[in-house]
């Protein structure tokens, strides 16, 4: 199994003595089930999962009341294909159960309360964004537990868990860390082959399967149509929801129009003006008809909204501008996928023509969201315009992002100027690591540790 990070949150979880349930959330095929399931081996003497999408059937337990004997005897009788441990038994304190899919069974999550104020079993659940968060356009459920939960993002691998992936040894990576936090250069066969690594990272990306056909095969055409696939497979989901007959159903219409707002993302980030524009859906398209769908597409855990500031000053979030952002790929090997094929050859050799911002910026965007930061950017119609805005440091910070190298003219004019609350700059670029001043740069495979601080 690969070597994923959310590993660590898991244990903190498993040592608290008074846990609440687990959902573990994320989008499809990040590998959920594989990192819950390895992680019940290791810490469990039993260990059951109910997966609610291949086995409906399993959701009958709940449909009874929520007496925890009466759940417990139930998924004690299930079949060998429920027992992550073979010969596993219902014993309390020394039980899992994994509840997969839980946004196909909303009772099982209505159970959480029970289970919770019972004891004496530890239930971990899996699901989408979507359904955790509550697709269903009726209502399907006997309520969510509130306080009786707790919940744990997981993401797609990010740089690091590729480098691990890819059997870069701890040291090695140790080295760069240290490099960063001391502000030093880095030695260019060093800088050199992490430079070539993260390219190889935008290809593939961080999902599970993509990286483990890399780490295998080394063909880039091969990931490729897996990548496409897997954008296909998610398209299918597009404009679902629970009816309330608690059954899954597609809205064809809200599919249609998922589908074009997806498919625009290349495009709309390829413009000088990255900002979203509905215009570019169709003559007719217009924020009220597509704001419900850009939501959905964001709970599905497929895109990340960058939304524009009308200020660079404290407090920062006062002023968000909700009607205008940006759209980012949650996983930059998606983005990859979507462009011409071409475009591999060229990322590997550092040219991409005009398309070079877009992904680059990606990258970054990829790297702030699964280290939980808020993606933030600032513009202005006279074309001033900073890519991200963010908190490193304990301190405000603006970004800018080059795909080789270049000056920051835009950041030059917010930081001489004092109506702007910012004195700090972090440029990201192809370049080794410096620092002037207020000026910190760094290269683009150091973004996954800089933005974890």
């Amino acid at each position: 199994m690969l070597k994923r990070k959310i590993i660590s949150a898991l244990n903190e979880w498993y040592e608290n003595t008074d846990k609440n349930p687990l959902i573990v959330k994320g989008l499809r095929q990040i590998g959920k089930t594989t990192v819950v399931k390895e992680f019940g081996k290791s810490k469990y003497k039993n260990c059951f999962i109910l997966d609610f999408r291949l086995f409906p059937e399993y959701k009958d337990i709940f449909d009874g009341n929520f007496d925890i004997d009466r759940i417990a005897s139930l998924i004690n009788a299930l079949p060998s294909t429920s027992k992550v441990i073979t010969n596993s038994r219902v014993v309390p304190f020394e039980t899992l159960f994994i509840f997969d899919e839980i946004q196909d069974c909303p009772n099982a999550r209505s159970s959480l309360k029970y289970f919770k104020e019972d004891g004496r079993f530890d239930v971990i659940c899996t699901g989408s964004f979507l359904g955790v968060k509550g697709y269903g356009e009726e209502e399907t459920n006997r309520g969510v537990p509130v306080g009786f939960e707790e919940h744990l993002t997981m993401y797609s691998l990010d740089f690091e868990e590729f480098l691990w992936a890819n059997n870069v040894d701890e040291e090695t990576i140790k080295l760069i860390k240290e490099a960063c936090d001391q502000k030093k250069e880095i030695p260019l066969f060093l800088h050199n082959m992490f430079s070539e690594l993260i390219r190889k990272y935008i290809i593939v990306g961080g999902l599970p399967k993509a990286v483990e056909l890399f780490v295998k095969t080394k063909d880039f055409k091969l990931i490729r149509r897996y990548l496409k696939n897997l954008i296909e497979s998610y398209k299918s989901d597009f404009g679902t929801h629970l009816n309330k007959d608690k059954e899954i159903v597609i809205n064809e219409i809200e599919k249609a129009k998922a589908i074009k707002v997806f498919d625009s993302i290349p495009a709309q980030l390829a413009k000088e003006n990255k900002k979203f524009k509905y215009s570019l859906l169709g003559k007719s398209a217009r924020n009220y008809n597509y704001i419900g769908t850009v939501n959905w597409l964001e709970d599905y855990g497929l895109i990340a909204r960058c939304y524009n500031h009308s200020n660079i000053a404290e407090p920062i979030e006062m002023f968000k501008n909700e009607d205008e952002f940006k759209i980012y790929l949650c996983d930059i090997g998606l983005l990859s996928a979507m462009i011409e094929e071409e475009s591999q050859f060229k990322i590997m050799m550092g040219d991409l023509g005009l398309g070079k911002g877009m992904i680059y910026e990606n990258l970054i965007a990829d790297a702030m969201y699964k280290n939980g930061k808020k993606l933030r950017y600032f513009s202005k119609d006279s074309g001033l315009e900073i890519d991200f805005i963010t908190h490193l440091f304990n301190k405000l910070y603006i970004v800018e992002v080059k795909a080789t190298n270049g000056k920051s003219k835009s950041a030059s004019e917010v930081l001489k100027n004092s109506k702007y609350e910012v004195e700090d700059l972090l440029k990201i670029s192809g370049s080794n690591i410096g620092f002037v001043e207020h000026k910190f740069t760094i290269p683009h495979y150091l973004a996954f540790y800089v933005f974890s601080k």
